[in-house]
C-alpha cells in the first residue's frame, strides 16, 4: 500500500503525503488545546503567534503558562466566551508528512460546522473527556451524547480512520482503569454504527502527555504518541479506481478573434483518470463524446486523474454546459429524478414538506422537493423511528424529487458525486448537507 500511495502522489520515499484531519467531541473536551499543543510541540507555530497568545486578554491559563486554545479560536466571541464557533484550519508539517487540521465546534449548535469539516477529511480525533463521562456502578460508561453524535456523523460521511483520544488523564492520576472502561463503552457503541479502523490513546492536551512524545506517567500504554499515529495513517484514495467522474464547471472558448474553433470544457475530476482517445458520456443527455486532448496549465497531456483540473478537448461539438457531468460510458453514473438520501439538518428553521428547495450536486444546481421522512435516526440507540418533521441537527433518512435529472453515484461508492447540500430558496441558506443512498 505505502509503494502504492507514494507512486500516486508522487511523493518522496518516506514521506506519506498529505493528511487531512479534525478533531470532534464535547464542549471543553480540549480539542483546541489539542491542536495547540501539536502545532506547538512539533514547533508549527511563530513567534509573533506565541507572543500574542501570551498576551491575550482571553488567556485561561494561570502565571506564564501559554493558552493553546487560543492558537485555533481565532474569533473574538470564541475566545471571549471560551468555546469554538466556525471551523479553524490550520496547516503543519513534520519531516514524514504534511498536515491539515480542522478543529470544529463541540457545542450541538455548531454542529453544522463540524459536518462541513468532516466532509473532507481522511480522519476524525474524537475526544473524550475523563472528567465528563459518568463512570455507573457496575462497571461502564455513559458517554457524552456530543461524542455520540460526532461518531455517527464521522461514519456517515465515510471518514477512513477514527482515533479515539481520552483527554485530560491528569486529571484521574493517569488511571489505566479509567482509561480501559472509556475504550471498553466506545467500542461497544462503535459497533453499532459500523465503524471500523478505531485506535484509542490517552493523553493529556493541555500537558502534552502522549501528544508528540510518549509520556512517562502512563507506562502502561504501549502505543505510540499522537502525532506518530498520525504520521502512520495510511490514506489511499479509493476514486483513482472509480470510473470517470468530470462535473463540467466552465466552458472555455477563445476570444472570437482566431480562425481555429476552441471549445473546452474546464473541471476538476472528482473520480477515476481520463486518457487521449478515451470515450465518454455526456449525461444526462446521453451523447458520446471522444477525448480530443487535455490541457491544463502545463500544457496538454496525454492523461490525467482524480484531483486534476484540466480543460478537455473532444473530437465531437456537442451541447455541453456547466452542471453536465463527463463520465466513462463503459460505467456512467445512475440519472436519478426520485432519490434517497441520509441528511444532517444544518438550519434553525425546521424541515417544511410543502417547500422547494434548491439541490446543488456538484456543478449542478436544480429545484428539488422533500417528499417524505422515510426515519430519523436516534443518536443515543442508533435505532430508527418515523417522524414528522426535522429539526436543527436532526439526521434522517429522507426522499427526494428533482426537477431536472441528477447524474449521481451512491455516496459510499464515489463521494464527489453522491454528496449534495440543499439550499433555502428564499433566504439562499443552506439547510442540508446530504448523502445519496440512490433509489430506482
Amino acid at each position: 500500500m505505502n509503494a502504492m500511495n507514494e507512486n500516486l502522489t508522487g511523493q518522496r520515499s518516506g514521506e506519506r503525503g498529505l493528511l487531512r484531519f479534525i478533531t470532534a467531541g464535547s464542549v471543553d473536551d480540549g480539542k483546541s488545546t489539542l491542536i495547540g499543543r501539536l502545532l506547538f510541540d512539533s514547533k508549527g507555530i511563530f513567534a509573533d503567534q506565541l507572543d500574542a497568545m501570551s498576551r491575550s486578554k482571553h488567556k485561561r491559563t494561570v502565571g506564564d503558562a501559554v493558552d493553546l486554545s487560543l492558537l485555533t479560536d481565532g474569533l473574538e466571541a470564541e475566545r471571549e466566551q471560551g468555546i469554538t464557533i466556525d471551523v479553524a484550519y490550520r496547516y503543519f508539517a513534520t519531516p514524514r508528512r504534511k498536515f491539515i487540521i480542522a478543529d470544529t465546534p463541540g457545542h450541538e449548535q455548531y454542529t453544522r460546522n463540524m459536518v462541513t469539516g468532516a466532509s473532507t477529511a481522511d480522519a476524525v480525533i474524537i475526544l473524550v473527556d475523563v472528567s465528563k463521562v459518568k463512570l455507573r456502578e457496575d462497571g461502564g460508561v455513559d458517554l457524552l451524547i456530543q461524542t455520540k453524535r460526532h461518531s455517527t456523523i464521522a461514519h456517515l460521511l465515510q471518514i477512513e480512520h477514527v482515533i479515539v483520544a481520552v483527554n485530560k488523564m491528569d486529571l484521574v492520576n493517569y488511571d489505566q482503569s479509567v482509561y480501559d472502561r472509556i475504550v471498553k463503552a466506545y467500542g461497544e457503541f462503535a459497533a453499532t454504527l459500523g465503524l471500523k479502523d478505531i485506535t484509542p490513546i490517552p493523553l493529556s492536551a493541555l500537558t502534552g502527555d502522549n501528544v508528540v512524545e510518549r509520556s512517562g506517567k502512563m507506562a502502561w500504554y504501549d502505543g505510540p504518541p499522537l502525532i506518530e499515529l498520525l504520521e502512520s495513517l495510511s490514506v489511499y484514495d479509493e476514486s483513482h479506481d472509480a470510473p470517470f467522474r468530470f462535473p463540467v464547471q466552465l466552458v472555455a472558448r477563445h476570444n472570437g478573434h482566431e480562425a481555429n474553433d476552441f471549445r473546452g470544457y474546464m473541471g476538476r475530476i472528482e473520480a477515476g483518470k481520463v486518457s487521449v482517445g478515451d470515450k465518454l458520456v455526456v449525461q444526462p443527455s446521453g451523447q458520446a463524446a471522444t477525448v480530443k486532448d487535455i490541457l491544463t496549465f502545463e500544457g496538454s497531456h496525454q492523461s490525467a486523474a482524480v484531483g486534476q483540473s484540466v480543460t478537455l478537448l473532444l473530437n465531437e461539438y456537442l451541447d455541453i454546459s456547466r452542471g453536465d457531468l463527463l463520465a466513462g460510458s463503459a460505467q456512467p453514473a445512475t440519472l436519478l429524478k426520485n432519490l434517497a438520501a441520509d441528511v444532517c439538518w444544518m438550519s434553525d428553521e425546521p424541515l417544511d414538506l410543502r417547500r422547494k428547495y434548491w439541490i446543488k450536486h456538484g456543478t449542478k444546481q436544480t429545484a428539488a422537493k422533500v417528499t417524505a421522512i422515510d426515519s430519523l435516526l436516534d443518536i443515543n440507540t442508533q435505532q430508527r423511528h418515523s417522524a414528522e418533521g426535522l429539526k436543527l441537527n436532526d439526521i434522517a433518512r429522507i426522499a427526494l424529487t428533482v426537477q431536472q435529472p441528477l447524474a449521481a453515484d451512491a455516496y459510499d461508492d464515489i463521494r464527489a458525486t453522491g454528496a449534495f447540500i440543499l439550499i433555502d430558496e428564499v433566504t439562499h441558506q443552506t439547510v442540508a448537507a446530504g448523502m445519496i443512498r440512490l433509489t430506482a
